[in-house]
């Protein structure tokens, strides 16, 4: 069961507990102990040895990164954009994984009050909930979520899987100076006009983004640069 230190760390990251990712947390450790592994320490980050896959980027996303020590950042997570509340856990070098799964309308009918349903419909789905409203839900969402903590495997779908591909390690690449700002771009990312680099920003190009609805392959940069503060 997930301890009240994961659950401590997640509403740190997280910035509130709610039902999936303390189910992130749930399915990493099931995920973990059925694989017989840790969660990723100094070592296995570094290597990247040990991977999670998760296959959607919604609150259970935050629970896994915590659970398996496997983030975006250190490049031992992986994002496939399935829509699915799924997880799956290999280490490098082996041929077997273990797939955790959720079907989420089951756990709704089971564990899911009628009134935490109606407030996130209104809070969240339709975002017309009152301040009042945020805050009833916050605490109720908060109560479903510790209950998730105790969640019988049972409750979850499990699989073996084998790794048929494994994904390459974290490339390094050497930095070029964008032509206009001045700025550092990873070599790949620079685009060539007339031989010169520049930023993707700069040229007004639209980049592949990591956004709500998931993987954007054409996401223009919601933002412009007015002026530098520190002069």
């Amino acid at each position: 069961m997930v301890s009240e230190e994961f659950i401590r760390r997640v509403k740190e990251f997280h910035g509130h507990i709610c039902p999936f990712v303390v189910l992130g947390l749930r399915a990493a450790e099931v995920a973990l102990s059925r694989l017989g592994v840790g969660r990723a320490g100094a070592v296995e980050t570094i290597r990247e040895d040990i991977v999670a896959v998760v296959e959607v980027n919604n609150c259970f996303a935050d629970g896994v990164q915590v659970a398996t020590g496997c983030t975006l950042g250190n490049n031992s997570l992986i994002y496939v954009d399935t829509g699915k509340n799924a997880l799956t856990v290999f280490r490098r070098g082996g041929r077997k994984g273990v797939r955790v799964y959720i079907d989420s309308e089951k756990l709704k009918e089971k564990y899911f009050p009628r009134e935490a349903l109606e407030l996130f419909r209104r809070v969240v789905i339709e975002r017309v909930g009152t301040d009042e409203e945020v805050g009833e839900l916050h605490k109720v969402w908060e109560e479903v979520g510790l209950r998730m903590a105790e969640l019988p495997e049972e409750d979850f779908i499990i699989q073996e899987v084998e790794v048929v591909e494994e994904p390459e390690r974290a490339p390094i690449f050497e930095s070029i100076r964008c032509s206009k700002c001045g700025e550092l771009v990873m070599a790949p990312k620079a685009v060539f006009i007339e031989g010169k680099p520049y930023c993707t920003t700069c040229v007004g190009r639209e980049v592949p983004a990591v956004v709500g609805r998931g993987i954007s392959t054409s996401f223009r940069i919601p933002f412009r640069v007015v002026r530098q503060l520190n002069v």
